[in-house]
């Protein structure tokens, strides 16, 4: 039985055939057994990923191949199956779909695996560079699909669709603790893409010493599992890397004041030893990247940044995070390609080490960020960004930080309003090559730092700075007022900044602003995540003003009042249905103070 955790090479495959697997060989690959409730408690010990996975064989049992399309056009072989993965006593039956040049051989191999609900994808641009492109269906079950991974009776927890199935972390559906980590959704997940790799490896284009993964969303969680499996050289995840069930689940964040510490229930500690993408860190033994956005939900930004200090020495690692970045890492260069280039294809990519980083004080007590490049050759351009007080990793509001040179050492001033809270900080360094590495998140409380000062005011404009809303470009010279307006009719314009000391609302204040509409739109306030009201944008040559108190927007749109602005972290304007928000123009939005009423 192969023992993936070695470097021993995996017994070779014979090609797929359809015989059936016979009862023995269904023994063997079955793997992992679930132990009963009472072998659990009596040990102590929590078993490690490499425990858990230590009799799981994914190239035992047949194939049993099924084709469901089989074509060669413009120089493509493509073909879409089903195969069937042996999993905790049952057979599942993977939907598959496959890409190489015809006639390649030794190509480079490739899983490409995709997100929470997604479809099983191939990847083109990887292979018209040559590659071998395997996607698999893992969603299980989802609507009207045609083609999808069938999960058998009992298995149902494999299907992502609410209507077709549920979820199983560190709770079964009876709300009962999980006693063993075979009995999670993750497991079955992991146990098929392993399955799916050994069916890649398997293909006679495919060079089986050159195989690499790349996961995007929760592709990107279960890439930690397989990182750890000898047969792949490197892996790039997108966004998922761990540090959701129980930290972001419970609100656990790494700076909160003061430390939340909720205790832990049986079946988190079991989920957290054995399953979770953090709990793989010491095993890994592919070179891994992690690409996400600061303030990307499944990320944690600075907790994500913690795997890498579990992983063993000299396994290759690096990360980049997309400032301000929701699900985005289109500002990231090549990295993805580059980093699968270098550690699967043997490439010479000079991948740039590791720089330094912290925040101190500078002579007048103001706290400034401080970057040390590993190395000065080949770097284009140096972004910075800082953040204030907010723990929540995906809600803080990330400004723009000047940073400087001076001699092989970066700087930026980090002007803060309270010296007693917190200030975070990182950048970007871009080299030649298009390559793209982010310093270390840094943190510190400037009053713990020495003679620390207060320099940051109170903005009263909400729309200075074009930075702080999405999808907006500048508009100058209407009726000699400066605006902004939305670019995108369907996502309209959010702003996130309201978590952030400096354009927090006060108090009662009201939300005020002009805009500019020469056609009539309707448009909806949103207070996220669940406060709404429509507004009416009137028809004018000239500026309009609207001021809108925050009892009138309603939880759902017309229930519950909104409190009190002073409780949202986030606003959009967005286009009710059939309208077109890219027609509004606006400008001086603010906080106004309440008006005063006579008793």
């Amino acid at each position: 039985m192969a023992n993936l955790f070695n470097s021993k090479k995996p017994t070779p495959m014979k090609k797929p055939t359809h015989t059936k697997i016979t009862t023995a060989l269904a023994i063997i690959a079955f793997g992992f057994v679930s132990p009963a409730p009472a072998e659990q408690a009596a040990s102590a010990k929590l078993p490690t990923p490499p425990e858990v996975w230590a009799n799981y064989d994914p190239d035992a049992g047949d194939f049993k191949e099924e084709i469901v399309l089989e074509e060669t056009k413009d120089g493509i072989y493509r073909r879409d199956s089903y195969i069937s993965a042996y999993v905790n006593g049952q057979e599942i039956r993977v939907y598959c779909k496959y890409a190489v040049k015809a006639g390649a051989e030794n190509a480079p191999g490739l899983l490409n695996v995709h997100g929470w609900m997604g479809l099983a994808a191939i990847d083109e641009a990887y292979v018209k560079d040559g590659w071998a492109v395997l996607a698999h269906d893992y969603c299980g079950k989802s609507g009207n699909r045609p083609h999808f991974t069938k999960y058998p009776p009992g298995m149902e927890y494999g299907n992502m669709d609410a209507a077709t199935g549920y979820r199983v972390k560190d709770k079964l559906p009876d709300k009962t603790n999980i006693t063993s980590p075979t009995q999670t959704d993750d497991y079955l997940w992991y146990a098929v893409q392993r399955r799916v790799l050994s069916y890649l490896i398997a293909q006679k284009e495919v060079d089986k010493n050159r195989i690499g993964a790349k996961g995007y969303s929760y592709g990107g969680t279960i890439m930690w599992n397989l990182a750890m499996d000898a047969r792949v050289k490197a892996v790039v995840a997108f966004f998922g890397v761990g540090y959701v069930d129980y930290y972001r689940n419970k609100g656990v964040w790494l700076y909160d004041v003061p430390a939340k510490n909720p205790p832990k229930t049986p079946g988190e500690e079991l989920l957290l030893a054995s399953i979770v993408p953090e709990a793989h860190a010491p095993y890994i033994k592919a070179a891994c990247l992690w690409l996400t956005g600061s303030n990307d939900h499944h990320s944690g930004h600075e907790r994500g940044e913690q795997i890498f200090k579990a992983f063993q020495p000299g396994v290759p690692w690096s990360f980049a995070i997309q400032a301000r970045g929701h699900h985005s890492t289109d500002k990231l260069g090549n990295d993805c390609k580059l980093w699968l280039e270098k550690y699967v294809l043997g490439k010479d990519i000079d991948w740039p080490a590791r720089p330094t980083s912290g925040i101190v004080l500078d002579s007048a007590g103001v706290p400034e960020f401080r970057l040390s490049p590993a190395s000065t050759e080949n770097i284009e351009k140096v972004d910075a960004w800082y953040a204030l007080k907010d723990p929540v990793s995906f809600g803080r509001h990330w400004r723009d930080a000047k940073i400087e040179r001076q001699g092989d050492t970066w700087s930026a001033k980090l002007p803060v309003a309270n010296v007693n809270d917190y200030v975070f900080a990182f950048a970007n360094i871009r080299y030649k090559g298009d390559i793209v590495i982010s310093s270390d998140f840094t943190a510190a409380i400037p009053s713990k730092l020495g003679q620390a000062v207060a320099t940051d005011t109170k903005a009263d404009s909400l729309s200075g700075e074009e930075s702080l809303w999405s999808n907006v470009g500048p508009v100058e010279g209407v009726g000699g007022i400066a605006g902004i307006r939305p670019l995108d009719n369907k996502k309209g314009t959010t702003c996130n900044a309201f978590s952030d000391p400096k354009w927090k609302a006060p108090k009662g204040a009201a939300l005020t602003f002009k805009f500019y509409c020469t056609q009539p739109q309707t448009l909806v306030l949103e207070a996220a995540p669940f406060f709404k009201k429509t507004i009416a944008i009137t028809a004018s040559d000239d500026w309009q003003t609207m001021t809108i108190p925050a009892a009138q927007l309603r939880w759902g749109g017309n229930q519950h009042p909104l409190k009190d602005w002073s409780e949202v972290n986030t606003i959009s304007f967005k286009p009710a249905p059939g309208q077109d928000i890219t027609k509004v123009v606006f400008a001086d939005i603010k906080w106004t103070a309440p008006a005063k009423t006579t008793p």
